[in-house]
C-alpha cells in the first residue's frame, strides 16, 4: 500500500473518531442578526404583545431563521408548544396564554382542532404563533370557518438570506465554536453555497468536524472540499 493511501486511511479514521467537543449556539434575541430578509418577522415578535392581530404566521423556507424567531418569542412570554390534532387539548392551553404551533405544514393538523384553537385565543385575549414552509393559503384546509380564520391572520414571509446576512450568520456559527476565520473565506463560501440558513449551518459544522478530525486549520481548500461534497453550486475565480 502506498504512502498516499495510507495517509489517506488515517485521515479518514481521524475523521471518524467521534468528537469529545461541544458548542453552545446563541439563540438569544441580542444575537439576532437582522437583515432586509428578516426585519419584517423580527418587528412583528419585537412587537408583541401588540400584535394587529392574535394569529401571527411566520413563513419562509428552510433555514430562513422561522425557529431562531420562534424561540426568542416563545421564551419572551412563555409561550406553551401545541400540536392541534383530534383528541388534544391545545385549545384548553390556548385559553390560559400564548401558545406556539410550529412546522404546521409539516406536522399537519385536525381542521376543527386548530379553529377551537384560534376561537380560544381570541376570545381569551392570548396570542398564537405558527411557523410554516408554506403561505396558509397552500395548506390542506378544508372547513370554510377556519379558511375564513385563517384569512384574518397576520402572515409574515421570511424572504431567502442574502449574501450580507449569509456572511453574518457564517460568522456568528464560526464565533458560537469559537472559531474566527478571514473576511475573504467567508466571501468565498457565501459565493458558492445555497442560499440558505439551514445550508450554511451544514458547512460551518462539517468544516469544524473535518478541521477538527484532521487537526488542521479551515481553509479555503477545505471549504471547497466541504462545498463539493455538500453539492453547493461553484463558480470559477
Amino acid at each position: 500500500m502506498t504512502d498516499a493511501k495510507n495517509a489517506d486511511l488515517r485521515r479518514k479514521a481521524a475523521e471518524q473518531l467521534p468528537l469529545a467537543f461541544t458548542h453552545d449556539p446563541a439563540n438569544g434575541r441580542d444575537d439576532l442578526l437582522v437583515a432586509d430578509p428578516l426585519s419584517a418577522a423580527v418587528r412583528i415578535i419585537d412587537s408583541w404583545p401588540h400584535w394587529p392581530s392574535p394569529v401571527v404566521i411566520l413563513a419562509g423556507p428552510v433555514g430562513s431563521g422561522k425557529s431562531h424567531l420562534a424561540s426568542i418569542w416563545t421564551e419572551r412570554c412563555g409561550a406553551v408548544h401545541i400540536h392541534p390534532v383530534a383528541g388534544s387539548d391545545a385549545a384548553v392551553v390556548a385559553a390560559n396564554g400564548p401558545v406556539i404551533f410550529e412546522d404546521v405544514d409539516r406536522l399537519g393538523f385536525d381542521d376543527t382542532e386548530l379553529f377551537h384553537v384560534i376561537n380560544s385565543v381570541r376570545e381569551n385575549g392570548t396570542s398564537l404563533l405558527m411557523t410554516s414552509r408554506l403561505w396558509p393559503m397552500s395548506w390542506p384546509v378544508t372547513l370554510p370557518d377556519l379558511r375564513s380564520r385563517l384569512k384574518a391572520a397576520t402572515v409574515v414571509e421570511i424572504g431567502e438570506p442574502d449574501e450580507e446576512l449569509l456572511s453574518q450568520v457564517i460568522v456568528k456559527l464560526f464565533a458560537d465554536r469559537q472559531l474566527y476565520i478571514d473576511d475573504k473565506l467567508v466571501l468565498y463560501i457565501v459565493n458558492r453555497m445555497e442560499r440558505s440558513l439551514n445550508a450554511a449551518q451544514l458547512i460551518v459544522d462539517r468544516l469544524d468536524r473535518l478541521a477538527l478530525g484532521r487537526g488542521t486549520r479551515i481553509t479555503r481548500l477545505l471549504a471547497a472540499e466541504v462545498l463539493n461534497e455538500l453539492g453547493s453550486s461553484g463558480q470559477s475565480d
